[in-house]
């Protein structure tokens, strides 16, 4: 989940927001102060509703983040890098750079989430039982909040993944088993159960007259059913990369071209003969940049061959580039963040390979095929 806007960072994990939460924000804030808070405290003056209102909404989406935070630092303590915590539309994730390396550590942090809001859940029950003979707005902004990290808690217990229940059984399984896909896969099968589960009672509900909640039950159980599936592939493509490195899985004959090779030169002598996309631009063995079939047509084709490359390529300050030793999986992570197909594989300042996505889900596929 990509954010829309950056917030900053906490402990060094970046915090933004996609703009599905916006929906989100406004939804509940209005449901509490034209619904929730009108019809239980009817005494209140109008402003009073906006003010609490907005208040507990607010908080709530921090206890949210306080939620996803608890399992980036336990995540970070056992080794795993965190990416960033982003809010969206069904509440907030926090991006794991790669999964847990042992069962004892998913345990502990899948249940660091629940336990965060139940100790959050705890700190609002002092809050109401101080406020109530005090100050009533305050009591039942603090009545509200209670309940709905308790009902986080709670909803994130259920034992099916991408939920910190589903990581609790998967944890458990591969444990017991030793297998870490098996156990994956078994608690994707969990999760998407639990999300047609979710989805007919949202047509369910919807059938009995109650179209808003139906809706968002559904909507709920669409997103768990995607996020089981999208959780098993990437789970399945980690296990295949384990292991291997850029030096393993690149390809060595990649073709160098010069810098003043002219763009229609290298469409009427290179790309079109052998159906290439991607060619490494030297000067003697120095890396200058990569050109690409996006390269080149940027530029216009009345003007190939006017253009060297050198003009149209994107140069190597610019590129990302990996090392004979890094990691396979992080390799395809980097190609994905930076929306690139092909990485350059440089050791001791040349170009020694290149790591394609194509070359990576093929390596993947065969592999799955095999059995191995």
């Amino acid at each position: 989940m990509r954010a829309s806007i950056r917030l900053g960072s906490l402990f060094g994990i970046p915090l933004g927001i996609n703009y599905t939460w916006f929906i989100i924000f406004v939804l509940v804030t209005l449901s509490l102060a034209l619904h929730y808070f009108p019809s239980t405290y009817p005494q209140w003056p109008a402003r009073t509703y906006w003010v609490i209102g907005i208040a507990t909404s607010v908080i709530f989406f921090a206890s949210v983040v306080a939620h996803e935070l608890a399992h980036s630092l336990v995540s970070m303590a056992n080794g795993v890098p965190v990416k960033s915590i982003t809010l969206f539309i069904f509440g907030g994730v926090a991006e794991i750079g790669e999964e847990a390396r042992r069962p004892s550590g998913e345990l502990v942090m899948a249940l660091a989430g629940p336990l965060a809001s139940l100790v959050i859940a705890v700190f609002f029950t002092l809050m109401w039982l101080l406020l109530t003979p005090i100050n009533e707005p305050l009591a039942a902004l603090s009545n509200w909040l209670i309940r709905i990290n308790l009902l986080l808690a709670i909803f994130n217990l259920i034992p099916g993944f991408p939920l910190d229940g589903g990581r609790v059984l998967r944890s458990i399984i591969w444990w017991i088993s030793g297998n870490y896909r098996q156990a994956t896969r078994f608690a994707s099968y969990a999760g998407q159960g639990i999300a047609y589960l979710f989805i007919l009672g949202g047509i369910f509900i919807m059938f009995s007259g109650d179209w808003l909640n139906g809706l968002w039950f559904a909507l709920i159980g669409w997103f768990l059913d995607s996020a089981a599936a999208g959780g098993y592939r990437q789970a399945v493509l980690q296990d295949n990369l384990r292991g291997y490195t850029a030096g393993d899985l690149m390809t060595q004959d990649c073709v160098m071209v010069p810098l003043d090779l002219s763009v229609g030169d290298l469409v009427r002598h290179h790309i079109l003969p052998t159906a290439r996309r991607c060619f490494i631009v030297t000067q003697g063995d120095h890396l200058e940049g990569i050109m690409t079939l996006h390269n080149v047509k940027s530029i216009p084709q009345d003007r190939w061959d006017i253009t060297s490359v050198s003009q149209a390529m994107t140069p190597a300050s610019q590129l990302k580039t990996a090392h004979l030793k890094d990691n396979a999986l992080s390799v395809l992570q980097k190609m994905d963040e930076a929306d690139i197909s092909q990485m350059p594989v440089v050791e001791g300042g040349k170009v020694v390979g290149m790591v394609a996505r194509d070359n990576l889900l093929r390596f993947i596929r065969m592999r799955a095929e095999l059995g191995a």
